[in-house]
């Protein structure tokens, strides 16, 4: 169960970038759950990872490779987190690692591991030193759309996007593949995401639009409020274009910067449609804040609300909890006269109750709808924020009550 047509688009491949795919049957004989990315010499790289503090061994592992080295490699395996493994965890990481090296005649440190699936497992680390020959050996540019199934886990479907842009007559590609369904909760989620393209991105801006666009893309994106202990999302650039070097005052970086954050969005969005049962998309928009940490905790409420949740799933115009969820934001001194609430285009709640135009059948028909927006406009100043989330199924209990059969 997902919304919307959940398609992946045509993958432009980015020179300079190569996907291998494998099998290792770290969960289900046969199933493709390795993921190999091999980045030309010279291309930089930059991410955010998971705030959980029980952060996954390959989370340790890459950040401290990135510190030593430039990647040369990703190692991406579904099925297990090696999570919650202590020390054998971090010694089962740098296994993947140094093998890959070995195989790929670079040093490990130019190797980061990237793990989802199930928390507190040891890493079959054989089964994925024996895959790696096969994903080395199939590596090739045009591999989007088969990396985009090798990572899933709990995911209804792969999610992908792509465009090509060009920036002053020169042509640039940018493609990218997300993973998560679960354990979603901004800062990061139980997600993986993989951005490539192939401008040339001065140091510094590559890792300012890492963690602006991942800010407002991924971490603004909510299944069930828990964080989990892998979140990654890197962000790639070869420098195989023919244009020249994007710096933070090059007027090449605007339109740079538009065109991954669309990317970035699809990508986030997807995770949100293949919520793990989602039957809606939900828009969270809060504006006329006093403060982004105002906003926030007003959007947040109300997408973590069970009640508003099970609501939207039941397509049940109860716009009690929503005003509810509002009111326990912890928002000191909230006018309640002042603020509106909106679900779609019909106001809920204005002058501090139901508002006088609002009819129950005006609410249904569009709580009926797969994607709707629920806006609140607290009317204290001009802070606005936006959060996507989903509704809870009957399904999202029995997706994670079975996780592990």
């Amino acid at each position: 169960m997902a919304v919307g047509p959940g398609t992946l688009p045509e993958f432009f491949p980015v020179a300079g970038i190569k996907l291998g795919i494998a099998s290792a049957g770290i969960k289900k004989p046969g199933r493709k759950d390795i993921v190999v990315f091999e980045l030309a010499p010279e291309t930089r790289v930059s991410g955010i990872f998971t705030r959980n503090q029980f952060c996954a061994a390959p989370v340790l592992v890459s950040r401290k490779h990135m510190a030593e080295s430039a990647p040369r490699y990703l190692l991406i395996n579904t099925g297990n987190a090696n999570a919650g493994t202590g020390e054998p965890g971090l010694k089962d990481a740098m296994a993947c690692c140094e093998s890959l090296a070995s195989e790929a005649g670079v040093t490990a440190s130019e190797v980061l591991p990237f793990s989802t699936g199930v928390i507190g497992e040891p890493l079959p680390v054989a089964k994925i030193t024996g895959a790696l020959p096969d994903a080395l050996a199939g590596a090739r540019e045009d591999r989007w759309a088969e990396a985009a199934a090798g990572i899933m886990t709990t995911d209804t479907r792969p999610k992908g996007a792509s465009c090509q842009i060009e920036l002053d007559g020169h042509r640039v590609a940018i493609s990218g593949i997300s993973k998560g369904a679960g354990m979603i909760r901004p800062n990061m989620a139980t997600m993986l995401g993989f951005i490539a393209t192939d401008a040339r991105i001065a140091p510094d801006v590559l890792a300012n639009l890492a963690s602006e666009l991942g800010e407002k893309s991924f971490n603004r994106i909510t299944i069930d409020g828990d964080t989990s202990t892998n979140d990654a999302c890197m962000l790639m650039a070869s420098g195989r274009y023919s244009g020249p070097e994007i710096t933070a005052d090059s007027p090449l970086l605007p339109p740079l910067r538009e065109a991954l954050r669309q990317v970035y969005l699809e990508l986030a969005h997807a995770i949100v449609r293949d919520g793990e049962g989602a039957t809606k998309f939900v828009t969270i928009d809060v504006s006329g804040a006093a403060s982004q940490q105002e906003a926030l905790d007003v959007a947040y409420t109300v997408a973590h609300s069970p009640l508003v949740k099970t609501a939207l799933f039941a397509s049940d115009p109860n716009w009690g909890r929503i005003l509810a969820a509002v009111g326990r934001a912890g928002v000191d001194g909230l006018d309640l006269n002042a603020l509106e609430i909106y679900l779609g285009d019909v106001c809920l709640v204005r002058d501090g109750g139901r508002a006088g135009d609002y009819s129950e059948a005006r609410g249904q028909a569009v709580m009926s709808r797969e994607e709707i927006t629920i806006a609140i406009d607290l009317k204290r100043g001009d802070v606005r924020e936006t959060v996507w989330t989903c509704d809870f199924s009957h399904d999202y209990v029995t997706i994670n009550a079975e996780y592990r059969t």
